[in-house]
């Protein structure tokens, strides 16, 4: 990782502000330098918000795979705790709920692509083993299984409820059984 990414990534943890400027001027580089290093603020934060996703579905497939249904209830719902329960992560919703949502909701964004991604190889190995029968084609039910989880990672912004990964995983449950 990039010593740019790095302290960005440092100030995202702190529940600082990731500012272009004042990143470059921590860096003592120009924000021109900083922009060709790491890209747009929205680059750097989507980049920021996969490496903390990556870490959690690092954590949660172990325990997930070779569950079927179950497992992956479990995943989703996992991965919607892990969210809610990240002081910096609901710090940077609260903050900035548009950019939030947009980084981390759209078909355009790293994280949902890269999250889409990983359920899929989730359900095709449960689905090659024999422990899962999709309802779904697995592109679109992996897609699915994300929006249900950030239905229930946003709650708050979208309708004003709590977030609750209880909810996610009975959705989940109720769709795959």
């Amino acid at each position: 990782m990039s010593q740019e990414f790095e302290l960005a990534r440092d100030w995202f943890l702190a529940g600082r502000r990731v500012d272009m400027g004042e990143l470059a001027e921590a860096l003592s580089i120009s924000r021109a330098t900083l922009h060709r290093r790491v890209g747009s603020r929205d680059l750097l934060l989507g980049e920021i918000l996969w490496s903390l996703s990556a870490a959690s579905i690092a954590r949660l497939l172990p325990s997930c795979a070779g569950r079927g249904a179950a497992g992956v209830a479990d995943f989703v719902s996992g991965y919607v705790r892990f969210a809610n329960d990240s002081p910096p992560f609901r710090d940077f919703l609260r903050r900035e709920p548009e950019r939030a949502l947009r980084l981390l909701t759209t078909r355009a964004s790293v994280c949902q692509r890269r999250t889409t991604a990983e359920v899929e190889s989730l359900l095709s190995s449960e689905v090659a083993a024999g422990r899962l029968v999709p309802p779904l084609p697995v592109p679109d039910l992996a897609y699915l299984l994300v929006r249900i989880g950030e239905s229930f990672v946003y709650t708050d912004v979208i309708t004003g409820d709590a977030p609750d990964a209880e909810k996610a995983h009975a959705a989940v449950t109720a769709l795959l059984t």
